[in-house]
């Protein structure tokens, strides 16, 4: 006989659960109900009994709840409900019944709990505030991978313009010092088909008595970069029956004249090219000429680099080492160029200052007038030019009507070098004295008198001028009352180098070294040995100092601390002259008996600019 039992669950558990369980009883009813015995199994239903179901949930384990958890819901919910001072006695009497293994696992559970991010909870102005406190960009490329809102922050142009202030990194005022050209290949590199006729690399044929033939390395395919094409070109120059030669080398690559959108840009940009000074830079130009040849003079503008020698002739290059024409016309060394805008201005042996027009390649006037040497020449604008003679005399000439307007006089010896601001020239002489002069109207303001020997070379700024001498001396001097301010002292030999940017004076010295000059407190702050002979040429900005020596060496340095960055990998036996801006540097040397132009790039890859 079949029958149905209640089954409870056991004591500890919370409620109850009801089951109905199919049993079968061999004792009586009143035995049963006082002492149950374990259920019998029946038989197992059929797939279509109505029990099948039935016995399946009955069969399942009940579940239980620990008596444990509910207790501790309790104490939270009994915890949340008191005051808050009842809630710190009552923490507090339990951490002292801690441990110190309890006490350590409350820390490192505590711990996390306290941190917020604070990018999260303040306002931008704060968050800006606290990462304008943040120099190394690399900090802040990790911190804009924490979470979007970090990113978000980092992003914001603020941050990247008070870094790039930090750093010096200047966003430009105008397009032009941009270039018009944006992001685009320099004619005649425009035009991909251009490779399959090397014809169309032919360069003007302005200049006379030159012949210029060009071809590619190796043919290009539609997966060859086109920065990766080197080009070689052979240029023959005929004048008064001589022949010469030059072999180059150059890689068109495309113009890094753009213009960033934002400060975020312009310091990607600019990072990215001090990181190349610092290990990088692809020789995109070398130039090499089969005759003897010393470089005179070199000048690095927007548009052109301008090359003068000994041998009369003046090399014009664009701004990314194309030759495009040897300006001939002087008959022996030329000494003195002063390149503006499209203009040319040179001097030399034959005593006679030319002006060129460097699109064409022409002699627009010959001067006439000086009776020795023009050893130095400037321009005050783009009509006024003053040259200086070893006939002691400087001349200003008018360049727009060939007449001369004044000429100056009062050295009695060679005039060596000269420098320009405004409407003021200041002339430096072997006769030991500098002078200052009035160009409109020609006259003498100031005679700076106090060193021993020749001056070779001078800097001004408008408002200071340094003179660096044969005695081994530089002396500062007021401009505008042609007072001597200081005497700096520290060379051993003739200085030969002078540049003056704001308070900082960088000489080079044949005694092979270079000094970094505070012109405020003048003092020596850097001694620098460059050089294990002459210091023949530098230059410098507000990052770097770059110098050149007889040694063969071209030597980067950090301004500011005045550490050796590294040596640029050229190896010469004589450097001549150097220029560089903030992507090439252009080094002319000499190797081999034969004067060498190498064009080193620093500008990044365009793929690699955030445009």
């Amino acid at each position: 006989m079949h029958g149905s039992g209640l089954l409870s669950s056991s004591p500890a558990a919370s409620r109850p659960i009801a089951v109905s369980v199919p049993v079968l009883s061999h004792s009586p009813p009143s035995h049963s109900a006082a002492f149950p015995e374990p259920p019998t199994p029946a038989p197992s239903p059929g797939p279509f009994s109505s029990g099948f179901f039935h016995s399946q949930v009955s069969q399942s384990p009940a579940p239980t709840e620990d008596p444990y958890s509910a207790s501790l819901a309790n104490l939270a919910r009994d915890f949340s409900a008191i005051a808050r001072s009842q809630r710190e006695a009552l923490l507090a009497a339990l951490l002292d019944a801690c441990d110190t293994s309890t006490l350590s696992f409350v820390l490192a559970y505590v711990s996390p709990l306290l941190k917020k991010d604070p990018f999260r909870v303040l306002p931008n102005e704060i968050c800006l505030r606290i990462l304008s406190h943040i120099d190394d960009p690399k900090a802040l490329a990790r911190a804009a991978q924490v979470s979007r809102r970090w990113a978000a922050v980092v992003s914001d142009d603020i941050t990247w313009k008070a870094l790039c202030e930090r750093l010096h990194y200047k966003k430009p005022s105008s397009e032009r010092e941009y270039g018009s050209t944006q992001g685009q290949l320099s004619p005649p590199f425009v035009h991909t088909p251009a490779y399959a006729d090397p014809a169309a690399f032919l360069l003007p044929q302005n200049s006379p008595n030159v012949t210029t033939t060009i071809s590619v390395s190796s043919p290009p395919t539609s997966s060859t970069p086109l920065t990766a094409m080197p080009i070689s070109v052979t240029s023959t120059t005929t004048h008064n029956g001589e022949l010469s030669m030059m072999e180059s080398t150059y890689i068109p690559v495309v113009s890094s004249n753009i213009r960033p959108r934002s400060f975020r840009t312009l310091f990607k940009q600019r990072y990215m090219v001090d990181s190349a000074w610092l290990t990088g830079g692809l020789v995109t130009a070398r130039h090499v000429t089969t005759d003897q040849g010393v470089v005179t003079c070199l000048h690095l503008t927007r548009k052109y680099v301008v090359v003068a020698l000994d041998n009369s002739r003046i090399h014009v290059f664009t701004s990314d080492g194309r030759l495009i024409h040897t300006l001939t016309g002087h008959v022996m060394g030329v000494w003195a160029i002063m390149p503006w805008d499209d203009t040319l201005v040179s001097g030399g042996c034959d005593r006679d200052v030319r002006v060129w027009d460097l699109k064409t390649g022409r002699c627009k006037m010959v001067l006439h007038g000086h009776t020795s040497t023009v050893r130095c020449l400037k321009m005050s604008d783009s009509r006024t030019a003053i040259s200086g003679s070893r006939d002691a005399s400087l001349r200003v000439w008018d360049i727009e009507t060939g007449t001369c307007k004044h000429v100056l006089l009062g050295h009695q010896a060679s005039v060596r070098c000269l420098e320009v601001y405004d409407d003021i020239c200041v002339s430096g002489s072997y006769d030991t004295t500098a002078k200052v002069w009035s160009i409109s109207r020609g006259v003498l303001l100031h005679t700076l008198a106090g060193h021993f020997s020749q001056i070779y070379a001078l800097a001004f700024d408008g408002v200071k001028i340094a003179t660096g001498s044969l005695d081994t001396s530089v002396r500062i001097w007021s401009a505008e009352s042609g007072q001597c301010l200081a005497v700096l002292q520290g060379h051993t030999s003739l200085v030969g180098q002078l540049q003056m940017l704001g308070d900082t004076l960088v000489t080079g010295s044949s005694d092979g070294s270079t000094r970094v000059w505070d012109l405020k407190r003048m003092a020596c702050v850097h001694r620098l040995a460059a050089h294990d002979n002459s210091v023949t040429t530098l230059q410098f900005d507000e990052h770097r100092i770059v110098t050149g020596g007889s040694d063969g060496r071209v030597k980067v340095w950090n301004v500011k601390t005045g550490h050796h960055i590294r040596d640029l990998p050229c190896t010469y036996e004589a450097v001549w002259r150097i220029a560089f801006e903030d992507e090439k540097v252009v080094v002319l040397a000499s190797r081999q008996n034969r004067t060498h132009m190498e064009v080193i790039s620093f500008a990044p890859r365009m793929q690699d600019w955030e445009l």
